[in-house]
């Protein structure tokens, strides 16, 4: 797995077309860059974005003098990347969290963190849908047989089947199972109805197009949460993208809640916090920070520190030794990283649903105004730690 978010571009343009004008957008698109081919200009009609194979410039430069245009946003198409800290599975961190408070033979600490642990067996994400937009899933894995899992890869080339096990692990916190073959407990929310989105590939590298056709994707078939453990850098000061953002709003309009990982990019030991990276910095995007075991934020989670321009945390999560299943035939492991801390949340995020019937912004207000306060600066943990819906 590549711990490198830098962003680079592929040469093609990301459109926002207005809610009422997808249709006009993109005949005015295909006669603009004279496209013959269907893959030329792909569109997705949900999110209202079309995908052109053209750079922004050539857009940009023809769309300048349109009146009332359909055209909201251009933007470059660019690589994302799964989020996961280069310190990953050290037996330092191990050492370390083996003198915390959390006895983790039957359930994972970042469970009994959460009061994941402290529900009645009938919270268990039953009747609801969890996108995880990721690497795929070990469909192999003995712990999701059984299980209602829908999955499809827009990644081409390669089938839904992870071959890096970024999305397995992630896959496996939010919503694995109940009972697995070998203790600890480690998933969430482990009824609700799961859909694998392979966005990244088997080297843990996507590109905007195959995140936001699996986004549409999962809102099409009415995903109540989505989960994407994947990122790129940005600069302090850089603006969010547009585009996630409209996408998002969009998507909270429609009864989509998306979490994605603040990034891995600080040095905290050596001075250094890193802006939370895209498309987290979306500020209709829930960004989450991740903790280790002791409840102080870990050394490498992104931090709000680009007021007035988004990118600001909204909650933290489980991040740092957190067990959960990887693809046979290893089973099981540790990872450090937000892209764990997030699956923390989505599965949460299910239990909410399916215990409030809440969705979208309303569901993003029942994590926030339960989340647990800790004594740290909001920059880094936002409100809190995300809890379980235990209502008194």
């Amino acid at each position: 797995m590549t711990n490198s978010n830098q962003r680079g571009t592929t040469g093609r343009s990301l459109v926002v077309l207005r809610d009422d004008a997808v249709a006009e957008g993109v005949q005015m698109l295909s006669e603009m860059t004279g496209t013959r081919s269907v893959n030329d200009i792909i569109t997705f009609e949900n999110l209202g974005v079309a995908i052109v194979n053209a750079p922004p410039e050539q857009l940009t430069v023809s769309t300048r003098s349109l009146d009332n245009s359909p055209f909201l946003i251009v933007e470059p198409e660019g690589y994302l990347h799964a989020i996961v800290d280069a310190a990953n599975q050290t037996s330092a961190t191990r050492s370390v969290n083996a003198q915390t408070k959390f006895d983790e033979s039957k359930l994972t600490w970042g469970l009994q963190a959460t009061k994941v642990s402290e529900l009645d067996s009938s919270v268990n994400g039953s009747g609801i849908k969890v996108a995880i937009l990721d690497t795929g899933l070990d469909l192999k894995h003995p712990d999701f047989q059984g299980r209602s899992i829908n999955t499809k890869s827009f990644v081409p080339g390669e089938e839904v089947q992870d071959g890096n096990s970024h999305g397995t692990h992630c896959a496996g916190t939010a919503c694995g199972s109940l009972n697995p073959t070998q203790l600890p407990r480690y998933g969430v929310a482990y009824e609700a109805e799961i859909y694998v989105g392979k966005v990244l590939n088997n080297r843990g590298s996507g590109e905007d197009g195959w995140i936001l056709q699996a986004m549409e994707w999962a809102i099409t078939n009415g995903c109540h949460v989505i989960s994407m453990s994947l990122g790129a850098e940005v600069e302090p000061g850089q603006p969010f993208s547009r585009v996630y953002e409209t996408v998002a709003k969009r998507a909270l309009n429609r009864g989509t809640l998306i979490i994605a990982a603040a990034g891995n990019s600080s040095q905290r030991s050596q001075g250094k916090i890193a802006p939370v990276g895209m498309p987290a910095n979306s500020p209709s995007i829930m960004a989450v920070a991740a903790l280790d075991s002791n409840l102080g934020i870990a050394d490498f989670s992104c931090g709000g520190i680009s007021p007035g321009r988004g990118g600001q945390v909204d909650i933290a999560a489980p991040g740092v030794d957190v067990y959960s299943s990887v693809p046979m035939s290893k089973k099981y492991d540790r990872y450090n990283g937000t892209s764990m801390a997030t699956p923390h949340v989505a599965g949460i995020a299910a239990l909410y649903a399916q215990v409030t019937g809440l969705k979208g912004r309303e569901l993003w207000t029942a994590l926030i105004q339960n989340a647990q306060r800790l004594p740290l600066n909001s920059q880094d943990v936002g409100i809190g730690l995300v809890q379980a819906p235990i209502f008194d």
